[in-house]
């Protein structure tokens, strides 16, 4: 049931016809309360779509009803009329639920440029609120795919609470959080002002640490919702910790399903001086296109992550450190240690090791190899 699966909470999925295919473009996700408190993350693209803005004003007060998300286009650089469009659409929401437009979000997805069908997706909003049932979260999940091959969901139990998810993305998933949207659904009773002190803390551990191919959406959303219906108010750390685990599945799932992969790439960085040291050191081999081409081939050129950190900031020794690959230890010191074909880079899961051997920080990114297979999805997208 992902979003429906805590108590509180409708979904629904239709086809409205935004995407040619005839396949399910607009989702509703509707938060029955009795609390209706909400927090939301969005892209630090400077250039941000029209639903992101409206986003940005709706979720000020920590109030939500509803978000509803389309997909068949993103709603993007399309002007005054593009933002009359979300506009108009928070309020046939609101009209449909009998609640404030001013507490409806709205998400959009999909090609940047090309102004949406505004009446087929107002006439989606009528049906696809007449569609919403407790059961609705996989039909959600299915209408926010774009080059997705699979919807991604996600439930965890707590203490007499429960956190459901869906999220899209399969391609352009880079910090600032990438093309996905995500939601997230509680029924847990907290405040606005901890569940965006969780989501903040978790988004900064999980999905902005997903860097499938360097490339910022300027769509991307992740919100939180809570309806307080199990009447259960956790200790917000551990709510977060919980949160940590529905968030990394999610990050997993899309990762697996990045535009083309063949091989999912997990860079753990230890031995860094600080935190922000490991991510970046990951972020760079992570968006290396040599070193993800390498693996691609099943080649553990271990010079091309060497080469990819020597690039950054960060504080360490070139010559001091160790880079392991499936296990074999391939550099030691900066020196060639194992041979490299003792590495077996046949499996799909590909784990990169760095030691920096300047402190004791670490941290992980995650990536996935460059394939013909992405160049030819994202060459032939538009049409």
């Amino acid at each position: 049931m992902t979003v429906t699966a805590p108590a509180g909470f409708e979904a629904a999925g239709v086809a409205c016809g935004l995407k040619s295919s005839g396949s399910a473009d607009l989702a509703l996700v509707v938060n029955r309360g009795p609390r209706r408190a909400a927090a939301a993350v969005f892209t630090s693209n400077r250039a941000k779509a029209n639903p992101i803005l409206w986003s940005q004003q709706v979720i000020a007060d920590g109030e939500v009803s509803a978000i509803v998300l389309n997909s068949g286009g993103a709603n993007c650089f399309t002007g005054a009329e593009g933002f009359q469009t979300t506009h108009a659409t928070a309020e046939a929401v609101a009209e449909a639920l009998q609640v404030s437009a001013g507490d409806v979000l709205v998400c959009s997805t999909g090609l940047i440029g090309q102004q949406l069908d505004r009446p087929k997706l107002l006439a989606g909003v009528a049906a696809v609120a007449g569609a919403l049932s407790a059961d609705g979260g996989a039909d959600a999940a299915r209408a926010i795919m774009t080059t997705d091959s699979v919807p991604k969901t996600v439930v965890v139990e707590g203490p007499g609470y429960s956190i459901g998810g869906m999220a899209k993305g399969a391609g352009m998933l880079a910090p600032g959080l990438a093309t996905m949207l995500v939601v997230l659904t509680t029924d847990a009773d907290l405040p606005a002002a901890e569940l965006d002190r969780a989501l903040r803390a978790v988004t900064r551990l999980s999905f902005d640490r997903l860097d499938s191919d360097g490339c910022m959406s300027t769509n991307d959303q992740v919100t939180l919702m809570a309806s307080g219906a199990s009447g259960v108010t956790p200790d917000t750390d551990a709510f977060t910790l919980l949160l940590v685990d529905a968030c990394m599945s999610l990050v997993l799932q899309l990762q697996a399903d990045a535009e083309g992969a063949s091989h999912d790439i997990q860079i753990h960085v230890r031995g860094a001086a600080s935190e922000d040291d490991a991510v970046e050191v990951g972020r760079s081999v992570a968006r290396n296109n040599l070193f993800k081409a390498a693996v691609f081939g099943n080649d553990p050129n271990w010079g091309r992550v060497l080469a990819a950190i020597g690039t950054t900031s960060a504080a360490f020794d070139p010559y001091a450190v160790d880079v392991s690959m499936n296990g074999v230890r391939v550099c030691h010191a900066g020196a060639p240690d194992r041979p490299s074909d003792e590495v077996d880079l046949t499996p799909r899961t590909v784990v990169v090791e760095i030691e920096l051997a300047a402190g004791d920080a670490a941290a992980t990114i995650y990536t996935n190899d460059l394939t013909h297979d992405y160049v030819h999805e994202n060459s032939a997208y538009s049409s």
